[in-house]
């Protein structure tokens, strides 16, 4: 796997000198930031930025993270970048789960070239993505005993996310709840990123859902969309910020329970085919709906129709990330379409 994905064309020190100057309209002529860094493990479909701010007037420092949508040279992976609808997630679910404190939201472009978000940066650590946390680093080396209350707490996450009250008409900008909602978004994505060229791996597992929907969909809650340990940072194997928000969704419960079993397991997929032993008795299935079971007292089901769409989803996602490697420069484009879904032979396997 590469050592890092291209997600951003921007000049780090031009949008320092940009972010210095829209902070001090909003907080006064004294405030600096420091420079400005991309994370190196995770993140490939907005650009993350981290650094500190000297705030005036009394020269606080606080760290922070920025969100920017991605610039449209840049191949972004979805249509659209809602940061002001992840600003308002995020100050929901914090109620419920450690989400990061937002701070400023800035519809504007004028500032940046597009809207962007700044929240608190935390403290701890993030599996990686690249290199995946299946092949080195702190997880592997872990006692099974802190690996497992990892994984407990963090299913715990789904289950308190998923208390957060659906008022009437707050949740709107998220679009309409359920199930079949859900999957008809997903169809449209599919159709924006890939209608030039389909990918017919995705188009059979299309084709499968419908012949697999489940007869009683469970209840809508408010999904985190993209439920997985790299997007959570811990402190001793703790949960302390759940990050990442900009696919969250009103859905049943196994919409994010399947997207975190299946997600373990396509990086433990990647590590095998590179021989390595990663973590195969880590967030499985039984562990995974054992651990919702015991924190909610809900019955997840249904959980086969809800990885494959997991997988499904997970396909069409990459297989736009792929397009923008092939744009950077970074791939050429494969003889089959099919190819573009790097889990080929797992979503395969699953539609067998």
């Amino acid at each position: 796997m590469p050592e890092q994905l291209r997600t951003s064309t921007r000049d780090l020190d031009d949008l320092r000198l940009r972010v210095q100057t829209w902070l001090r309209g909003r907080t006064g002529e004294r405030s600096a930031v420091s420079e400005l860094e991309r994370p190196t493990g995770n993140g490939l479909s907005s650009e993350t930025l981290f650094f500190t701010a000297r705030l005036a007037p009394d020269g606080r420092e606080q760290r922070c993270v920025a969100r920017l949508a991605p610039a449209p040279e840049a191949v972004p992976v979805f249509p659209s970048y809602d940061l002001g609808a992840q600003f308002e997630v995020m100050r929901l679910a914090a109620g419920h789960v450690p989400a990061p404190r937002p701070l400023w939201f800035e519809p504007d472009p004028a500032h940046l070239g597009v809207p962007f978000l700044v929240m608190a940066r935390e403290e701890g650590l993030v599996p990686p993505d690249v290199m995946p946390y299946t092949f080195e680093g702190w997880l592997l080396e872990a006692d099974p005993a802190d690996l497992r209350r990892l994984q407990d707490r963090t299913v715990g996450l789904l289950a308190a996310l998923h208390t957060a009250p659906l008022s009437p008409g707050r949740l709107d900008f998220l679009g309409p709840p359920g199930l079949r909602a859900h999957v008809t978004a997903t169809r449209r994505y599919y159709d924006w990123a890939h209608g030039a060229l389909p990918v017919p791996l995705l188009e059979r597992a299309f084709a499968w859902l419908e012949d697999h929907w489940p007869a009683e969909p469970g209840p809508d809650v408010l999904s985190w969309g993209d439920a997985r340990i790299g997007n959570v940072m811990y402190r001793d194997f703790e949960p302390v910020a759940v990050l990442d928000w900009e696919m969250a969704a009103c859905g049943p419960p196994e919409l994010d329970l399947g997207w975190m079993i299946f997600l373990h397991r396509f990086f433990q997929d990647v590590a095998e085919v590179f021989g390595l032993p990663g973590l195969p008795d880590f967030l499985t299935r039984e562990q995974v709906c054992a651990a919702y079971r015991q924190a909610s007292g809900y019955e997840p089901r249904d959980l086969d129709f809800y990885e494959t769409y997991a997988a499904l989803r997970h396909g069409v996602i990459m297989a736009r990330v792929w397009h923008r490697r092939i744009h950077f420069g970074e791939q050429a484009m494969p003889d089959d379409p099919d190819d573009l879904v790097m889990h080929r032979a797992r979503l395969e396997a699953m539609l067998g």
